[in-house]
């Protein structure tokens, strides 16, 4: 019996993996990549930062949302029905069981295996004279004037501890300058200063040996209590709730709440306490109380408390040969081949009129594996283009420093109508879009945020231009984000047309985000939370109708996560009408699969490899007809078909369709290296090839595909 669920008297009644037990068994996944011999030793390490960045916001937000949930008896967690209080008992446990391994994986894999390629993290008790000399000089130049130590006493109560920073509480013997003797201190370390120090040539004999500044501190503790005796310093660390609430029907300003809501955030309700192992218990007791948690919520380790800093080192060191090879991505040239004479790849800079490109033929990017480059280039040449009247566009997360905003301002100094729907609320992500929002605003850019209650979660870029007396709309619509780094490294789709309904329905879109209207009348695309969730329903229910007429009947769905309920119970009663499904979901999956009389016709894997899979593509055969395929910027969540602005956008152009097809679905289930398949029991497994299958890695073969070698 799965520890998902309570158990069922009726096997073939619908059931439901826990959402956030799910997500802790994808950052397992993640997890075992760090000790994937066949992954680059410093990409593991990585790996490790990345399960351990995943893990803390998995505290922040979804194991603080479930602990909020337990102060209303009557509430569930969703699919799968749990009391609250049973749900953060069960996640407590796998979490814990998470945190160790990677302790561990640190500890006994990952450091030995840097310190045969001569990468040392050399601790306290074996550092020697020299290295100890120029680590006290360090502390007391470039440490001790920032750190502020406190006493405890009546005074000085316990200080507010910011989330996730690094801090120590110190034991103490005898009297300060003033005769207190209160035996306690903190030492709260500033964001600013490095977790790990590279040691220099002169202090050592490695070229890549490290300290940790928690041993260096530790080390040099007493020179911040002088004349009184140091008995005990050990690091701690507090993660606290990060969700925000704002009451937007209360609020006149959603901006100015949210600026105010930010700060607050750093000192949400505590939800973990990370304490060093050495901490004795009358000190891990005294902690605990300061922030209201029980034992549960304490996770005693053995190393730095914060091991995503350790991602770090991989730029510290010059070690390429213990990377991933470099992958550039391939630029969009026009192409003087006859076939497919719009689409072809070289790593050549050669200015495309993207515009005359597009009005010949769709144009479809696969990121990471093709350049950014031409969105850019596509907004930079609006933004200059005499003929070009508007650009609207939304914003969810775009990243510092980015071109997108800086063709935007351009676009309004020269007199373009444009306007920007901007998602404030795009988690971690507030401040920094608070900010481009008032950079566009100064510029004179028409800047709105979406609709109260709704984020807006769609990627959507209109261009309208004036062609021969009519005006013709550009469209780009996008899986991923307007953000110039992460399409390096996130598997994501971009398509460009002009096709008059597309354009027609991106504009009735965009007219719902910025006036009062209601106009969600559209012609060929679906949109949360209007027609996209009734929409899949509709196409999974035509599949199973088909297969229960004995006709040919097929779904191939890829996304991070799926969660709605009623998404999945269509696909539990597709596969009893006898449909294959096969479901590429990456991270979160409520879904079953494999249960007899149930779901024995779904099959459902999660791809974990150097890139992050992010694409969502939908496919369904729709026998008789021609099928149907869309790109989407939404997962099969209740958040993002039910509370969310998001697009479903088909995909008609023969070659596009194809290339989505090939690349975005059916190269990832002939995956036999990467692909770990979901149990019926909750579990996944990493598929292993048999005797009669090819080693393949949808990844590794999109890569030589779109190298400069298969160029043509």
């Amino acid at each position: 019996m799965s520890e998902f669920t309570e158990p069922m008297l009726n096997p073939i009644e619908p059931i439901y993996f826990n959402r956030e037990r799910s997500l802790l068994e994808f950052n397992r996944r993640v997890l075992a990549q760090a000790k994937n011999p066949d992954v680059p030793l410093l990409e593991r390490l990585k790996f490790l930062c990345i399960s351990c960045s995943n893990m803390d916001e998995f505290f922040e937000v979804r194991l603080a949302s479930v602990i909020e949930l337990t102060k209303d008896s009557a509430a569930r967690t969703q699919p799968d029905n749990m009391r609250p209080d049973d749900a953060v008992t069960m996640l407590t446990q796998v979490a814990h069981e998470v945190v160790k391994d990677q302790y561990h994986t640190l500890n006994h894999i990952l450091i030995p295996a840097l310190e045969k390629e001569n990468i040392r993290f050399i601790r306290r008790n074996h550092w020697n004279d020299k290295q100890k000399e120029w680590i006290r000089n360090f502390f007391l130049e470039s440490l001790k004037p920032v750190l502020s130590p406190m006493g405890l006493d009546p005074s000085h109560p316990f200080p507010k501890i910011l989330n996730k920073s690094l801090n120590f509480i110190v034991s103490l013997e005898g009297k300060d300058a003033f005769g207190r003797s209160n035996g306690l201190a903190i030492v709260q370390v500033p964001r600013s200063l490095p977790r790990i120090v590279k040691l220099p040539i002169e202090a050592t004999e490695g070229e890549n040996d490290f300290v940790f500044l928690s041993s260096i501190l530790h080390s040099n503790v007493a020179n911040l209590f002088p004349g009184m005796t140091v008995t005990g310093c050990y690091q701690f660390r507090v993660t606290r709730n990060t969700n925000l609430f704002i009451d937007e029907e209360e609020v006149d300003d959603i901006m100015s709440a949210l600026q105010g809501e930010l700060y607050g955030r750093h000192y949400g309700d505590a939800i973990r306490l990370e304490v060093a192992d050495n901490c004795p218990p009358a000190m891990v007791e005294y902690l605990l109380d300061r922030f209201k948690l029980d034992e549960t919520a304490l996770y005693q380790v053995n190393g730095p408390v914060n091991l995503h800093r350790l991602d770090a080192v991989p730029s510290m060191v010059n070690r390429p040969d213990l990377l991933f090879p470099p992958y550039l991505p391939k630029a969009l040239t026009p192409s003087k081949s006859g076939k497919n004479p719009f689409r072809l790849f070289t790593r050549k800079k050669q200015q495309t009129n993207m515009f005359e490109q597009i009005n010949r033929k769709d144009i479809l990017l696969h990121h990471p594996y093709d350049s950014f480059a031409p969105v850019i280039d596509f907004l930079n040449q609006a933004s200059k283009d005499p003929d070009v009247l508007a650009i609207r566009m939304t914003l969810y997360r775009t990243g510092e420093k980015s071109a997108i905003i800086d063709a935007l301002v351009r676009a309004a100094n020269n007199g373009k109508e444009v306007t920007a729907v901007v998602e404030l609320r795009a988690r971690f992500d507030e401040d920094n879009n608070i900010q481009q929002a008032t950079r566009l605003q100064d510029a004179g850019v028409h800047v709105v945020y979406g609709v109260v209650g709704y984020k807006t979660h769609a990627k959507m870029i209109l261009v309208v231009r004036r062609e021969d007396n009519k005006l013709r709309h550009y469209v780009h619509l996008g899986t991923g984000n307007y953000h110039h780094i992460t399409t390096r490294f996130y598997t994501d789709f971009g398509l460009f047309t002009c096709r008059p309904a597309i354009g027609r329905d991106v504009t009735k879109i965009f007219q719902q985000l910025t006036s009062l209207g209601n106009t969600n009348d559209l012609e060929v695309v679906l949109q949360s939370p209007f027609t996209l969730h009734s929409g899949m329903l509709e196409k999974i229910a035509r599949e199973a109708e088909n297969a229960r007429q004995g006709l040919p009947a097929r779904i191939i769905a890829k996304m991070n996560g799926l969660q709605e309920k009623g998404i999945i119970d269509a696909l539990y009663q597709a596969s009893q009408a006898g449909v294959q499904i096969d479901l590429i979901v990456r991270g979160i999956c409520s879904l079953v699969p494999g249960v007899e009389g149930l779901s024995e016709n779904i099959r459902v894997r999660s791809i974990i490899g150097r890139f992050l899979e992010h694409h969502r593509v939908y496919y369904f055969e729709n026998h008789g007809q021609a099928p149907e395929l869309y790109c989407s910027s939404a997962d099969w969540m209740r958040r993002n078909l039910l509370a969310r602005v998001e697009t479903g956008f088909p995909i008609l152009d023969p070659d596009c369709f194809q290339q989505v097809f090939t690349e975005g679905l059916a190269i990832y289930l002939d995956d036999t290296t990467s692909a770990w398949e979901l149990q019926s029991d909750g579990y996944y497994k990493l598929h292993e090839p048999q005797e009669d299958e090819a080693i393949f890695n949808a990844q590794l073969a999109l890569i030589e595909k779109y190298s400069p070698q298969t160029e043509s």
